[in-house]
């Protein structure tokens, strides 16, 4: 019996996406230092994996959702002999050092983005197929929906130092990979049926989110881009349409939270 063997291009496209993403997420990790003056400790993770939470599989067979969260604040830097996830509150110090604005990090508006997706009837139902984010430095990642994250920030921000070290985190007592970063851009990894929508609120197209849902094609997988940032505009590329859910400035999460529901009110998501 002649042994079979894979195709050596393969094998070598999936080295060269592997640097590639490597590359992607080393600009995610700043060159700043310390210099004794704020000694950090180091975050304390220590997740050998994550949980996974079931979800209903009856809803599997409808066009379902796709979040990308973009410009979310993940980046790292060695505050005193450690490496950590920089925030406002507990680095604000060291980011005026290196005259960085403080409000420009906030890896909370991600979280609690992140957290509200998972936490949802629609994602619960099985209905969200995928979740990505791209930090404000390019870095791309996927979140598998049925993913139970860490609830309390501190630990939140030690999974994402983990993921953007070590660029993948599987889950408990299994291989499979939860988080991982992937290879630019995200367009490659959207369904052929699906349409980009983009939120912002400085769109002329102010939309009712309820009947838009209401009115997209039940065969269309529809993919929402938002802002996962203080202040700034997602990127409008490739996106087929821009619309706004409100007259007044909301938050990441609270956007989220209208999408999901308008979608569990469309298939009477109880």
């Amino acid at each position: 019996m002649v042994r079979a063997y894979a195709m050596k291009g393969k094998k070598r496209k999936n080295r060269e996406e592997r640097h590639d993403i490597e590359q992607d997420a080393k600009r995610a990790i700043t060159e700043n230092t310390s210099d004794g003056e704020e000694e950090g400790k180091e975050v304390e993770n220590g997740l050998e994996g994550i949980p996974v939470v079931p979800r209903d599989q009856n809803n599997t067979n409808k066009a379902r959702v796709i979040f990308i969260l973009e410009k979310a604040s993940l980046e790292v830097a060695k505050v005193g002999k450690s490496y950590q996830l920089l925030n406002s509150d507990d680095r604000a110090y060291f980011l005026k050092k290196y005259n960085k604005n403080p409000a420009d990090y906030r890896p909370d508006i991600f979280q609690q983005a992140l957290l509200t997706i998972l936490d949802s009837q629609l994602n619960k139902s099985g209905m969200v197929q995928a979740v990505y984010v791209k930090t404000e430095k390019g870095v791309l990642s996927e979140v598998k929906p049925y993913t139970r994250l860490p609830r309390t920030f501190k630990h939140f921000c030690g999974l994402m130092l983990q993921l953007l070290q070590q660029l993948s985190i599987t889950a408990v007592g299994k291989r499979e990979k939860l988080l991982r970063a992937i290879k630019n851009p995200v367009s490659r990894y959207l369904p052929v049926n699906s349409r980009k929508i983009g939120l912002s609120h400085s769109s002329e197209k102010l939309v009712n989110i309820n009947n838009y849902v209401d009115s997209a094609d039940s065969d269309i997988d529809l993919v929402f881009v938002v802002g996962a940032m203080a202040h700034g505009k997602i990127d409008k590329q490739d996106t087929y349409d821009l619309i706004s859910i409100s007259d007044l400035p909301l938050s990441a999460a609270y956007c989220i939270g209208k999408i999901t529901n308008a979608f569990e009110t469309k298939h009477n998501i109880l």
